[in-house]
């Protein structure tokens, strides 16, 4: 060991200007392994990388050896000069999510484009004679297309990279952004196409978000890694509504789309280097990183995605539990987006705010929900974790509170005469609505973990019918008399969360439902050792004591594993017959040994009995 470690520091003298990432081992002789450069003896050879993985605990679970033959994808041109990773962030899982936020970011961002240019066209500058239908149809033609491709985008997100469906869709999103100053010029339809196509590319983003996390999240770190990327759809729209505001006040209506279109199309290069589909994809992951991720997950991600064919619809379609969350998910998104895109024309039109304003102060509320977002998630873990109350409790306390509360403050901002009493409960019924999305946005992976991606599109497609119907309403509504209008629009949000409470409040759960579990024939179709499979070998236990006992003890078909465990000698290869088996012999073959019993004096023997 000492020659081992001086070779190594010597080695480490000599490469001491290159980086590698050291992971810490338990002691079983071995100090320190470098995580790069690892290749030990004991297998020898080059071989399949799973292989080797599952292998691994052939030499100790956390030796070596259990690192051999990992097979790494080789470095691109640009890993050779920069490595992909973000320097400040220690893990590549982190490293996904917080670039999966800031697309979230980018994308819902985009979303307050169109609000704050709707206010500029107000002025006798910049004037469109739009009429009220073409305003709302204008208004809600992102959602016709957001709503086509939720349901689709799960199982796009199952048959290609997720990784690289959510990047594209950000990246065509940005691009279309860029188009909508033109088609504005041009004519309102050529306007409502390019924003239903920007609708078609974004509707895969949410389900994409979970096929990525499939891979990359360990269980115990889901919920965190999940938080923080989704919480990038709050801080977009707190970041996007000021920065709107001020890049329409400071200098025109196209400058927001112009500036967000870029914001996406580079987004998109950064992604494509630093994002992979798979830890063992990545070239430039640390050993210990990707030992962890996939030890965490096991054989979970082996089990093949849900098709069209063998998604349980029936019973999704008779779930209440399922209808809870829809229903949930349609009253919140109803309130989000009256926020995001009447929320600026609210403060205007009621108390005159100017343009950079409304921007300032109708980002404020969703500043405070981002943050409540997260630590709603911790302290529902908490509960749940402590046993103080059960999934299902933790689930209706936070969503029913949270739309509660919101609920409660929108009937103080329909009555509040005063800018400081109408902004203040608004920032508070909003940021109090970040506890509802450890309610029903989560409850997806209680009831059915393994069609979580299909139901979030179902929820989210049926909560983007609220995006559709809203604008609508409210052009209608605010048309004319945009001042005395606006306290039967909060009444209204009030009542479409009382409802949510009272569904939700009924039929919501927390438990596992019947239907969500795999089939068994699923299960045997990727499961090497269902029972379909234990009766084509058996092991000869004749010439072996213990191991025949323990055979003869648990039946002729014991799991193959604690077979192995049973047999204390090493047998060479005694099959019987098994008919269909091509790799089974016809007649039993007697266990020999491999090579003749040592007779030689001066080598075996004690020191009393050799000889020299």
């Amino acid at each position: 060991m000492a020659a081992f470690a001086g070779l190594k520091d010597r080695a480490a003298n000599v490469f001491g200007g290159m980086r590698f990432e050291k992971f810490e081992m338990p002691k079983h002789g071995y100090d320190q392994v470098d995580g790069h450069g690892m290749s030990t003896g004991g297998g020898g050879g080059s071989g399949d990388g799973s292989k080797g993985y599952e292998g691994a605990d052939d030499g100790g679970a956390d030796s070596p050896m259990s690192f051999e033959e990992i097979e790494r994808p080789p470095l691109r041109h640009i890993d050779k000069y920069v490595r992909a990773e973000c320097p400040c962030i220690k893990t590549t899982r982190f490293t996904i999510a917080l670039m999966t936020c800031l697309g979230f970011i980018i994308s819902f961002g985009m979303r307050c484009n169109m609000g704050m240019a709707k206010l500029q066209f107000e002025n006798a500058t910049v004037k469109y004679n739009w009429t009220v239908a073409m305003e709302s149809a204008v208004d809600s033609s992102f959602f016709w297309g957001y709503l086509v491709t939720q349901v689709p985008g799960g199982f796009l997100a199952s048959m290609f990279p997720a990784n690289r469906i959510f990047g594209t869709a950000i990246a065509c999103s940005s691009f279309l952004n860029l188009l909508v100053p033109g088609a504005m010029a041009l004519h309102p339809v050529v306007l409502i196409m390019v924003r239903v196509l920007q609708g078609l590319v974004e509707g895969v983003t949410y389900p994409a978000c979970h096929g990525i996390w499939r891979f990359w999240a360990p269980p115990l770190e889901r919920s965190r890694l999940a938080t923080m990327a989704f919480s990038g759809s709050y801080a977009g729209v707190v970041i996007g509504m000021p920065m709107s505001g001020i890049l329409t006040g400071w200098i025109s209506w196209h400058a927001p789309f112009f500036f967000y279109g870029l914001c996406g199309i580079t987004w998109y290069c950064f992604w494509l280097w630093l994002s992979f589909e798979k830890p063992r994809q990545h070239p430039t992951i640390s050993l210990k990183e990707l030992k962890y991720i996939e030890k965490s997950l096991g054989d979970s991600v082996s089990l093949p995605m849900p098709k069209i064919s063998t998604t349980p619809w029936r019973a999704m379609a008779t779930s209440m539990p399922v209808y809870a969350i829809i229903v949930a998910n349609f009253c919140r998104s109803w309130n989000f987006y009256l926020l995001v895109l009447y929320q600026s024309a609210y403060l205007k039109h009621s108390f005159d705010f100017k343009i950079e304003e409304t921007g300032i102060l109708g980002a404020l509320p969703h500043l405070l929900m981002t943050i409540i977002v997260p630590f709603g998630g911790m302290l529902a873990d908490y509960l749940r974790k402590s046993g103080l109350m059960t999934t299902t409790n933790v689930r209706k306390l936070f969503n029913c509170g949270g739309f509660g509360l919101e609920g409660f403050f929108f009937l103080v901002v329909a009555h509040s005469t005063s800018a400081m009493g109408a902004v203040t409960a608004l920032t508070l019924g909003v940021a109090f609505s970040g506890f509802a999305i450890s309610g029903y946005n989560v409850n997806h992976l209680d009831i059915a973990p393994r069609y979580a991606s299909i139901l979030m599109g179902m929820s989210n497609g049926i909560g983007t019918i609220a995006g559709l119907i809203c604008p609508i309403a409210i052009d209608h509504l605010t048309r004319g008399q945009p001042k005395s209008c606006w306290s039967t629009v909060f009444m209204i949000a009030a009542t479409v969360h009382l409802v949510g409470i009272t569904f939700y409040g009924i039929f919501a759960s927390g438990e596992l439902q019947p239907w969500a579990e795999p089939t068994i024939e699923e299960q045997k179709a990727w499961d090497p050792m269902a029972s379909g499979y234990e009766k084509e070998t058996t092991f000869n236990d004749a010439a072996n004591g213990s191991g025949g006992a323990a055979m003869a003890a648990s039946g002729p078909y014991m799991d193959p594993s604690a077979q192995i465990n049973a047999t204390k000698t090493v047998s060479y290869g005694a099959v019987s017959h098994v008919a269909g088996n091509p790799f089974a012999y016809p007649n039993v073959i007697n266990e020999e040994p491999v090579q003749p019993e040592a007779k030689d004096s001066y080598l075996h023997g004690n020191p009393d009995e050799r000889s020299y």
